[in-house]
């Protein structure tokens, strides 16, 4: 599969392409990163312009192929930046919920293109973990932040958003899966430019 790839300093930054539903790599929990390094960054480059060509506001390294902890984020593109640290990278990223309140509303993965369904989370998070340098990192987080940073906490941990429904909802889910153009083909990957483009799709289609 092609990949794109632009300069970035001295960074050559790679669109990668997306492990889909059914690549084992995301069922796995991702490794503790140790090593603040050049490999890092390049890491968090491909990781921001992947999501980024995909239509995305979260993307964990998972999801590209990389099993370590590690994830971005860029709500600013959703036109509700409304959070502080509304964009950027978080490695090896806790949460803490703050208070009881909560949020339910329409989630999507890059990772399951074409498919949105309604999750319940929490209202408000606290993020910690550290930067690429490994700077210590902490953030208040709420709405479309605090649902991205626990949407990709649960990648981390081998966790797909399909796994926080109900369960007829989750069975109606995985039956779309099954029925979806990229599955039937026995996809794994897509480049992120199909994914966006289903995604657009999937958009386009329950707006008629």
């Amino acid at each position: 599969m092609k990949q794109l790839v632009r300069s970035s300093g001295e960074i050559a930054v790679t669109i990668q392409p997306v492990r889909l539903f059914g690549d084992p790599v995301l069922r796995a929990r991702a490794d503790e990163v140790t090593a603040f390094d050049r490999e890092l960054r390049q890491l968090v480059g491909d990781l921001t312009d992947t999501m980024h060509g995909s239509g995305g506001v979260g993307m964990a390294a998972p999801q590209i192929g990389v099993g370590l902890r590690v994830f971005v984020y860029d709500t600013r593109r959703d036109g509700r930046a409304s959070s502080a640290g509304a964009a950027g990278a978080l490695v090896n990223p806790t949460f803490e919920v703050v208070g009881e309140e909560q949020q339910t509303g329409p989630e999507g993965c890059l990772s399951i293109p074409g498919l949105r369904y309604d999750v319940t989370r929490a209202m408000r998070v606290v993020a910690r973990g550290v930067d690429p340098e490994g700077e210590p990192v902490e953030f208040d987080a709420s709405d479309l932040l605090a649902r991205c940073v626990q949407h990709e906490t649960d990648h981390l941990d081998g966790v797909l958003y399909l796994q926080r429904l109900d369960q007829t909802t989750r069975k109606g889910a995985m039956r779309a899966v099954r029925e979806s153009s990229w599955f039937a083909a026995g996809k794994t990957v897509m480049s992120a430019a199909e994914v966006a483009a289903t995604r657009e799709a999937a958009i386009s289609g329950r707006g008629r």
